[in-house]
Protein backbone atom coordinates (compact mmCIF):
# COMPACT_ATOMS: atom_id res chain seq x y z
CA UNK A 1 0.00 0.00 0.00
CA UNK A 2 2.99 2.57 0.93
CA UNK A 3 4.92 1.61 -1.73
CA UNK A 4 1.90 2.68 -4.41
CA UNK A 5 1.13 5.97 -2.37
CA UNK A 6 4.94 6.95 -2.36
CA UNK A 7 4.71 5.62 -6.59
CA UNK A 8 1.56 7.84 -7.31
CA UNK A 9 3.48 10.84 -5.91
CA UNK A 10 6.60 10.14 -7.88
CA UNK A 11 4.36 9.99 -10.89
CA UNK A 12 2.34 13.15 -10.30
CA UNK A 13 6.34 14.70 -9.07
CA UNK A 14 7.30 13.89 -12.69
CA UNK A 15 4.21 15.21 -14.52
CA UNK A 16 4.52 18.04 -12.51
CA UNK A 17 8.18 18.45 -13.57
CA UNK A 18 7.46 18.16 -16.98
CA UNK A 19 4.67 20.91 -17.61
CA UNK A 20 7.39 23.57 -16.36
CA UNK A 21 9.98 22.88 -19.14
CA UNK A 22 11.96 25.98 -20.89
CA UNK A 23 11.10 26.44 -24.46
CA UNK A 24 14.49 24.67 -24.74
CA UNK A 25 16.08 22.38 -22.96
CA UNK A 26 19.80 21.77 -23.40
CA UNK A 27 20.97 18.06 -23.23
CA UNK A 28 24.13 16.38 -23.34
CA UNK A 29 25.49 13.92 -25.83
CA UNK A 30 23.82 12.83 -28.54
CA UNK A 31 19.66 12.02 -28.50
CA UNK A 32 18.54 8.72 -29.55
CA UNK A 33 16.37 10.73 -32.01
CA UNK A 34 16.87 13.87 -33.63
CA UNK A 35 18.61 16.01 -35.87
CA UNK A 36 21.94 16.73 -36.57
CA UNK A 37 23.68 19.91 -37.89
CA UNK A 38 27.60 19.46 -38.81
CA UNK A 39 30.06 22.50 -38.01
CA UNK A 40 32.24 21.66 -41.20
CA UNK A 41 34.60 24.66 -42.97
CA UNK A 42 33.21 27.44 -40.84
CA UNK A 43 29.74 26.91 -41.99
CA UNK A 44 26.58 25.27 -40.17
CA UNK A 45 26.02 22.12 -42.38
CA UNK A 46 22.38 22.28 -42.97
CA UNK A 47 21.91 26.47 -42.74
CA UNK A 48 18.44 25.84 -41.99
CA UNK A 49 16.48 23.12 -40.47
CA UNK A 50 12.83 22.11 -39.70
CA UNK A 51 11.63 20.23 -37.42
CA UNK A 52 8.50 19.46 -34.77
CA UNK A 53 7.93 20.02 -31.29
CA UNK A 54 9.98 18.42 -29.25
CA UNK A 55 12.56 16.94 -31.24
CA UNK A 56 16.33 17.61 -30.47
CA UNK A 57 19.42 19.22 -32.51
CA UNK A 58 22.41 18.10 -32.28
CA UNK A 59 25.42 20.34 -33.28
CA UNK A 60 28.28 18.70 -33.87
CA UNK A 61 31.70 19.87 -34.43
CA UNK A 62 33.85 18.39 -37.69
CA UNK A 63 36.08 21.51 -37.91
CA UNK A 64 39.36 20.48 -37.12
CA UNK A 65 40.95 22.04 -34.12
CA UNK A 66 38.94 25.58 -35.28
CA UNK A 67 36.75 26.64 -32.39
CA UNK A 68 32.95 27.51 -33.08
CA UNK A 69 30.20 28.32 -30.70
CA UNK A 70 25.96 27.70 -30.79
CA UNK A 71 24.53 31.00 -29.76
CA UNK A 72 20.75 31.44 -30.04
CA UNK A 73 17.98 32.99 -27.97
CA UNK A 74 17.65 31.06 -25.07
CA UNK A 75 20.57 28.53 -26.04
CA UNK A 76 24.33 28.78 -25.71
CA UNK A 77 27.13 26.11 -26.16
CA UNK A 78 30.81 26.32 -24.66
CA UNK A 79 33.45 27.03 -27.76
CA UNK A 80 34.89 24.11 -28.58
CA UNK A 81 36.55 22.44 -31.66
CA UNK A 82 35.25 18.91 -30.61
CA UNK A 83 32.38 16.91 -29.54
CA UNK A 84 28.49 18.35 -29.49
CA UNK A 85 25.96 20.09 -28.36
CA UNK A 86 22.00 19.01 -28.05
CA UNK A 87 18.89 21.14 -27.36
CA UNK A 88 15.00 20.16 -27.47
CA UNK A 89 13.30 22.84 -28.66
CA UNK A 90 9.35 22.48 -27.14
CA UNK A 91 7.99 25.60 -28.68
CA UNK A 92 6.99 26.15 -32.12
CA UNK A 93 8.52 29.21 -33.59
CA UNK A 94 11.56 29.97 -36.01
CA UNK A 95 14.47 30.20 -33.98
CA UNK A 96 18.30 31.68 -35.49
CA UNK A 97 21.46 30.82 -33.96
CA UNK A 98 25.05 31.56 -35.03
CA UNK A 99 28.53 31.57 -33.20
CA UNK A 100 30.41 34.35 -31.75
CA UNK A 101 33.97 33.50 -32.69
CA UNK A 102 32.89 33.68 -36.65
CA UNK A 103 29.94 36.19 -37.30
CA UNK A 104 29.53 35.21 -40.47
CA UNK A 105 28.05 32.01 -39.60
CA UNK A 106 24.52 31.71 -38.82
CA UNK A 107 21.78 29.07 -39.22
CA UNK A 108 17.93 28.87 -38.12
CA UNK A 109 15.84 26.32 -36.98
CA UNK A 110 12.13 26.32 -37.71
CA UNK A 111 10.33 24.72 -35.13
CA UNK A 112 6.46 23.55 -36.26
Amino acid sequence: MRSRAIAGALATFAVAGCAALPAFASTDGHAASGHSVAIEHSKYIPGALTIRRGETVTWLWRDGNVKHNVIGSGFRSKIQSKGSFTVRFTHSGTFSYRCTVHPKMSGKIVVK
